[in-house]
């Protein structure tokens, strides 16, 4: 039986730090008092901004963000400016609260004894993958495959570069690591053959193509799917993803990581 999950807290956590690190990437760090501890794979719902004498209607809606890594009490997120929201975000001054829920979701699963970990993030994904690839790394075979348009737009790319020859990079642009894309990283890594495990988040194109991958070169495989939602736990079913097996499963509630083979892509935006 796996360990019971962290009981998320409902809180107006402060901003103790919230960096920009070009690209639009922002670091932002919080004091949550309280914070129950996160699995790999987890994420909170961010209020759009910092919260307000007056309750904030535009925007309305929380914003889903991968938790980063955590320190005590102290919250990491990493994320990008792509819309009003993650611009009011970023612009939260050290001192004001953001209110958080979390940490939500059902996180990833270790790999088997024997499997290869290839861990491929790509755009605003990467920051699902850090502490992942902090718990596997000490006992685990290990790849960390990155990609994104330019070396500025990388996320957390010092905070990678720690873990050594295991990372490698690719940009469109071929400002950093190979041109391309990460994708091509992980075919030439399948195509060394023997057990593996893909871990897989960023643009639903990218995860598809990771799912077509594995699927060929016969290793097993999971998404950490990035759809828009309102709650984060389940109630307005705005989350919900086509499944293979028929029906509709959550992000919020049934993800956000699924097996690749379980999720109908084309039915994906």
């Amino acid at each position: 039986m796996p360990a019971p999950l962290p009981k998320p807290l409902r809180i107006d956590a402060r901003v103790v730090e919230n960096a920009c690190e070009g690209g639009g990437n922002h670091r932002l760090r919080l004091c949550v008092p309280g914070w129950p501890g996160f699995e790999p794979g987890q994420f909170a719902m961010l209020s759009p901004g910092p919260i307000g004498a007056a309750p904030r209607t535009d925007p309305l809606l929380p914003r889903p963000m991968a938790v980063y890594r955590a320190f005590g009490d102290e919250v990491e997120i990493l994320f990008k400016r792509s819309g009003r929201g993650t611009a009011l975000l970023g612009e939260a001054r050290p001192g004001e609260c953001v209110r958080l829920v979390g940490p939500l979701g059902r996180p990833f699963a270790p790999p088997r004894p024997g499997e290869r970990a290839l861990l491929v993030g790509g755009g605003t994904g990467v920051a699902s993958l850090y502490e992942l690839a902090r718990k596997l790394l000490p006992s685990n075979e290990m790849a960390i495959l990155l990609g994104a348009r330019s070396a500025a737009d990388l996320m957390g790319r010092a905070d990678f570069d720690a873990f050594g020859d295991c990372v490698r990079l690719a940009t469109e642009d071929g400002s950093a690591g190979e041109r391309g894309l990460v994708t091509g990283l992980l075919e030439a890594e399948l195509a060394r053959g023997g057990p593996a495990r893909v871990y897989a988040c960023g643009p639903t194109p990218m995860m598809r193509r990771c799912a077509d991958l594995a699927a060929a070169a016969g290793a097993a495989a999971c998404a950490s799917l990035e759809n828009h939602m309102a709650c984060g736990f389940g109630v307005c079913l705005g989350c919900a993803v086509p499944l293979r097996a028929g029906g509709f499963g959550l992000v919020c509630r049934d993800g956000p990581v699924f097996a690749t083979g379980d999720v109908v892509w084309e039915g994906l935006p």
